[in-house]
């Protein structure tokens, strides 16, 4: 199965499994008067939107590349994932601020026990989502999908304390407010969880490079080449989960130019095939005399 279609495979049943544990966890918040079962229930609601951001970003960011994007269209991904943290936040205040003003209006009341069966079927329902989902990202290598799937991580983990509070208040009665104060740690979950996948995004798109460690694989891969003298000058982007590469191959500078482009050809698929996820690389052939100490060791 194509990679595009094996994100929107696994989203769509994500999408229609979270319509229909949205509805089943409000309802029973209400029917159940647990203030924290509503709101995991409307943050569950939250996924189909990013559901449907993933979905529609999947025909746009496998675009091979053309005229207008010669890099391609992987940056799309890294904002569709943008997207989702910010509505992660959003959702995330609207949460806590419910439940802040429930508490400083003093009201609560006595959950019931269809409220602490939608957070157990929240949590087993979401977790099975997360892992299903986290296990197609990886396979397919979509940083949109891996964000979606901690989204559906988070869910499960805010139903957690929910079913903790909820049971709680249903054992002991004075406890009342520990639904509300569950409702507040679900959306101090989800305001981590969206700081991670927005800072993730931005740092993609200011083209932070690969680390050092990332780097000096990519050299010692260029330099398996016995004609190749000097890997250096190894600059790095993110584009969407993989990287593209720029370096230059320091060579025998009376070398032809048919074997430099050969040695070149032979560098950039060593590297696609055995670096990081490299998606392209720029080989830059240089005659070894007119490199620096200094260039050699960048």
């Amino acid at each position: 199965m194509a990679p595009e279609r094996a994100v929107r495979r696994v989203t769509w049943w994500g999408f229609f499994l979270n319509i229909g544990l949205s509805m089943f966890k409000v309802f029973a918040g209400i029917i159940g008067s647990s203030h924290a079962v509503v709101a995991d229930g409307i943050h569950s609601l939250t996924d189909t939107v990013t559901d449907i951001a993933v979905i529609a970003g999947s025909y746009f960011w496998a675009k091979p590349a053309d005229d207008q994007h010669p890099y391609g269209h992987k940056r799309l991904e890294t904002t569709v994932s943008i997207f989702i943290g910010f509505f992660l936040f959003i959702a995330a205040f609207f949460i806590a601020w419910q439940a802040v003003a429930d508490i400083r209006c003093g009201y609560v009341s006595k959950p019931g026990v269809i409220a602490l069966a939608a957070a157990l079927v929240s949590i087993v329902i979401k977790e099975g989502l997360y892992r299903w989902t986290r296990r197609v990202g990886k396979k397919v290598h979509s940083v949109a999908l891996a964000a979606n799937a901690w989204h559906h991580r988070l869910d499960a983990l805010s139903s957690i304390p929910v079913l903790v509070a909820v049971s709680a208040a249903i054992l002991y009665p004075p406890w009342y407010m520990l639904d509300q104060l569950a409702a507040i740690f679900v959306a101090l979950l989800v305001f981590y969880a969206s700081f991670r996948i927005i800072v993730n995004g931005f740092k993609e798109l200011v083209d932070e490079g690969a680390p050092k460690e990332t780097c000096e694989k990519i050299r010692d891969i260029a330099l398996v080449d016995e004609k190749v003298r000097h890997a250096y000058n190894i600059r790095t982007r993110y584009a969407g989960n993989y990287l593209q590469v720029d370096l230059h191959l320091a060579v025998d500078g009376n070398m032809t130019v048919h074997e430099g482009h050969r040695v070149a050809e032979n560098a950039k698929k060593r590297i696609i095939e055995q670096g990081p996820r490299v998606l392209d690389v720029v080989v830059h052939i240089e005659p070894v005399e007119s490199v620096s100490p200094e260039e050699a060791c960048l």
